[in-house]
């Protein structure tokens, strides 16, 4: 399993990068991708949609099961990756690089804060 220290994760196994021009990437774990197994489809937000901290923004379907994408922050989806539509196994074959979901426009940066940072990630899924 990898967990880059540059990233915020949270409980229901999403990932957040702060990015320098102030927006925020998501996507979903390695951890959380390796357990899905197989990603055949995902449903990610709409450019220009409102997103809460928390709140359901999307889908990730495996040949196991479908599981929610949880906001990161609060704002407003700037950009999608449309590529996944197409290849969504790239979640499966790089979660933290290509197989990015979605960057959001926080309006209100600090909510990152809330989330764990890779060492209590990591404490958490081994635990």
């Amino acid at each position: 399993m990898d967990f880059p220290a540059d990233l915020r994760y949270s409980a229901e196994h999403e990932w957040a990068r702060l990015e320098p021009d102030g927006d925020v990437t998501m996507g979903i774990t390695d951890y959380a991708q390796d357990a899905l197994g197989d990603v055949v489809y995902v449903a990610p937000p709409a450019v220009g949609a409102a997103v809460e901290k928390d709140r359901p923004v999307g889908e990730v379907e495996s040949t196991k099961s479908v599981s929610e994408i949880y906001a990161p922050c609060t704002g407003e989806v700037v950009a999608a990756n449309d590529a996944l539509a197409d290849t969504p196994e790239t979640i499966n074959s790089d979660p933290y690089g290509n197989g990015w979901i979605c960057r959001i426009r926080p309006s209100n940066p600090s909510e990152l804060e809330s989330m764990m940072d890779a060492a209590a990630y990591r404490a958490m899924v081994e635990a």
